[in-house]
C-alpha cells in the first residue's frame, strides 16, 4: 500500500493519534475504514469510541504527524518488499486472525509468501549456553529444511541462533522486531537483519522511528506465538521473555515444545518449569516434526473485524467498568472460577488478564491464582 491519504489514515488512526488498539478496531468496524473515520464527524466518532478519542482524531495533526507520514511513504519507495499489511488485506498472516489480539496495522520487508506458509517460534535466552546456541542453530535448520517457517524475534542468543540455522533451509525465518524497521536491535545483528530482509522476512507493528521500549517486547511476543502453529524454547530461566511467549502460544491454542537441559544450569529452569506444566518435551527435531504432522490446518476466518476479534480496551478501566475485573474481586481467584463467574471462553479470558497484567492492574500468584492489585 503507497497511496498517501490511505496510509495516512492509517498511521492517524494505529500510530499517530495514540488511541489504542481497542478504539481503533471499534471505529474501523463502525465505519469500515480507516480514511472513513478520518473523514466521520467528531459527534459521530464520540458515540462510538468516546469523547476523548474523537478529540484525538479530529485534532489538527502536528508536525510529527506529517514527518511520521513523508518517512514512512520514503520508506516504503526507497526498496523493493516494503510494504504495509493492514487487517482485512488479502497478504495479511492467516495465522494472526486467530489471535485474541491481531495487529492492525505491520510494516514488512522481505518476502510476504513466508506469512501464508507452516511456521514454527524459536524462542530462548539471550544469554544461552554453547549447548543452547548449536541447539537453537540445529533446530532452526532441520525445521527449516522440513519446509517450516522459523519465527523469532532477532534477540542475542538464541533467537539469532535459530535465523540464521534456518537461512540455510527452503523454509527460511521471519525476524519479528520490537521497533520500528528503520532501526536495528540489537546492533550486533545488523548484517543478519539485512540477509533476512533479503531471504526472510522483517515484520512489525511500530511505526518507523520507534526505539526499543521495554514494554513494547511483551507486544512483539504475541505476534510470534501467533503467527506460529507452535513454539519450541530451547533455553529459558525463570524470568524470561521466552515464557511470556510461551504463554501467548498456549493462549492462542497452538503447541508448547522445551528442550530440557541441566538442573544446574540457570538457563535451563525456564524449560523445565514449562515442562511441568504440559509443554512437551523434546530431543530430536522429530519429536517436533511427528507432532506437528497432525495439526489440522487453521480454520477460515472473517476478516471484516468481527466482535470476537476486538481486543480489550487500552485504557485500564475502573473495576465496575470491566467484567473481568469485577469478576475477580478482591480476593484471589483461578481461571476456573473467573471463568464459571463472566462467562468468557478460556483464550479470551487468558488474554485479558494479560492485558490487565501488563496494565499493572492484575497480577498471578503461586498455584495458578490472579488477584487485583491495590492501586495508590
Amino acid at each position: 500500500m503507497s497511496d498517501p491519504r490511505e496510509v495516512g489514515a492509517w498511521l492517524r488512526l494505529t500510530a499517530g493519534s495514540g488511541l489504542g488498539r481497542a478504539k481503533a478496531r471499534r471505529l474501523l468496524a463502525a465505519f469500515g475504514s480507516a480514511p472513513a473515520v478520518l473523514d466521520a464527524s467528531e459527534a459521530a466518532l464520540a458515540q462510538v469510541a468516546g469523547p476523548a478519542a474523537a478529540a484525538l482524531l479530529t485534532a489538527e495533526p502536528d508536525d510529527f504527524h506529517r514527518r511520521l507520514l513523508a518517512d514512512t511513504l520514503a520508506w516504503l519507495d526507497r526498496s523493493e518488499g516494503r510494504t504495509l499489511l493492514m487487517l482485512g488485506d488479502a497478504a495479511y498472516p492467516p495465522a494472526l486472525l486467530h489471535t485474541a489480539d491481531p495487529p492492525l496495522m505491520l510494516w514488512a520487508h522481505g518476502r510476504l509468501e513466508l506469512l501464508h506458509r507452516q511456521a514454527i517460534a524459536i524462542v530462548g535466552s539471550r544469554h544461552p549456553t554453547a549447548q543452547g546456541t548449536d541447539n537453537a542453530r540445529a533446530f532452526g535448520t532441520a525445521l527449516s529444511h522440513a519446509g517450516w517457517t522459523v519465527v523469532s524475534g532477532l534477540a542475542l542468543g538464541i533467537d539469532g541462533a535459530a535465523h540464521q540455522g534456518a537461512l540455510t533451509g527452503p523454509g527460511s525465518t521471519i525476524g519479528v522486531v520490537g521497533t520500528g524497521l528503520d532501526r536495528i536491535y540489537p546492533s550486533h545483528h545488523k548484517a543478519l537483519t539485512h540477509r533476512i530482509a533479503q531471504e526472510g522476512l522483517l515484520l512489525s507493528e511500530f511505526a518507523l522511528g520507534t526505539p526499543p521500549l521495554a514494554e513494547h517486547f511483551p507486544m512483539r511476543n504475541r505476534i510470534i506465538a501467533g503467527l506460529s502453529r507452535g513454539t519450541l524454547v530451547v533455553e529459558a530461566a525463570l524470568r524470561s521473555g521466552s515464557l511470556i511467549t510461551a504463554r501467548m502460544a498456549l493462549e492462542a491454542g497452538r503447541d508448547v515444545f522445551a528442550i530440557p537441559g541441566s538442573i544446574h544450569a540457570v538457563q535451563s529452569r525456564g524449560c523445565h518449569a514449562l515442562l511441568k506444566q504440559g509443554a512437551k518435551l523434546v530431543e530430536q527435531v522429530e519429536d517436533v516434526l511427528e507432532e506437528l504432522a497432525g495439526l489440522a490446518p487453521l480454520p477460515a476466518r472473517e476478516t471484516d473485524l468481527p466482535d470476537d476479534l476486538q481486543a480489550p480496551d487500552d485504557d485500564p478501566p475502573p473495576a465496575e467498568s470491566d467484567p473481568v475485573l469485577a469478576a475477580l474481586g478482591h480476593d484471589p481467584a483461578t481461571l476456573d472460577a473467573l471463568i464459571a463467574r463472566c462467562g468468557w471462553p478460556a483464550p479470551a479470558l487468558n488474554a485479558r488478564l494479560l492485558e490487565l497484567e501488563l496494565d499493572g492492574l492484575v497480577v498471578r500468584l503461586p498455584g495458578g491464582l490472579f488477584q487485583r492489585r491495590a492501586l495508590a
